[in-house]
């Protein structure tokens, strides 16, 4: 029997497999890398990726940073004010994107069965919500409502809804199927259902995916008013144009405070939800 065979040790050596250059499997794998790389090529062409332009912009950005100190304090009040006009633009467009989000998400999760003629546009429009950077929303809420914070809310608000329903749906999916289909068998409507089953399993994943999208708003927020959508974009426009660089210091030094601390917030948040 084979138990009973001594082992010897060229038995217990690792051997390593032919490699095969012709073989079908190796074929397509060198295959798959050689189009990576001329994508990638094609990116770098596109892109007008030059190594030499930045060896010669680098001096000139130390220039700038060297004029930015001392930092400009002089109208700081004002800027604290477009900093907080930059929180409550995300905090907003959250909120409202979470509240409309969340029925969307119930009609897209897949494990509740939502007829598919409703679950199919729902699903299509919240991806072309997600698809659209906030940005461009801004621009055209701009352009509808005129100039201000309450551009900056709408469509920040638009782009949310698109990311907090795709997330929300997928964390619905995961949830078990046992308490849904008891539910179910019981006799409970679809409303019950998603009032007893869904919401009290869905709702901590739904407030740490909010969160995330609160704190990740208040970073897009600090460039909405470049486009005139209110917030501390703004100023940094103001200060870049004019290059004001003391300024642009005092300002930068701001979003990041800003920044710091809504992320701080955010985690500390998350891990009492989850």
């Amino acid at each position: 029997m084979l138990l009973n065979r001594p082992i010897k040790l060229d038995d217990a050596l690792y051997q390593e497999p032919a490699l095969n250059l012709w073989s079908l499997s190796f074929l397509k794998r060198s295959l798959g890398f050689v189009l990576l790389l001329l994508f990638f090529a094609a990116c770098l062409s596109l892109a007008q990726v030059d190594l030499a332009r930045l060896a010669e912009g680098i001096p000139r950005m130390l220039t700038w940073a060297s004029k930015s100190w001392p930092p400009y304090v002089g109208d700081f009040d004002r800027m604290l004010y477009r900093a907080a006009e930059t929180v409550a633009i995300a905090t907003v467009a959250t909120a409202v994107a979470t509240v409309v989000a969340f029925p969307l998400s119930i009609f897209m999760s897949k494990n509740l069965s939502s007829p598919s003629w409703l679950a199919t546009p729902i699903r299509a429009f919240a991806n072309a919500l997600r698809g659209i950077d906030t940005v461009v929303f801004a621009i055209l809420f701009v352009a509808a409502v005129g100039l201000g914070p309450f551009a900056g809310v709408l469509g920040m608000a638009l782009h949310a809804i698109g990311v907090i329903a795709k997330l929300n749906s997928e964390a619905i999916e995961t949830l078990p199927k046992a308490p849904l289909e008891a539910a179910a068998l019981s006799g409970a409507s679809r409303t019950k259902i998603v009032s007893f089953a869904v919401l009290p399993s869905s709702l901590p994943s739904l407030a740490s995916i909010s969160l995330y999208v609160w704190e990740a708003n208040v970073r897009t927020s600090t460039i909405l008013g470049i486009v005139g959508a209110g917030g501390i974009g703004i100023e940094i426009k103001a200060a870049i144009d004019l290059l004001d660089f003391q300024k642009l210091f005092t300002l930068t030094a701001i979003v990041l405070v800003m920044v710091t601390i809504i992320d701080q917030i955010s985690a500390w948040l998350r891990r009492r939800l989850v």
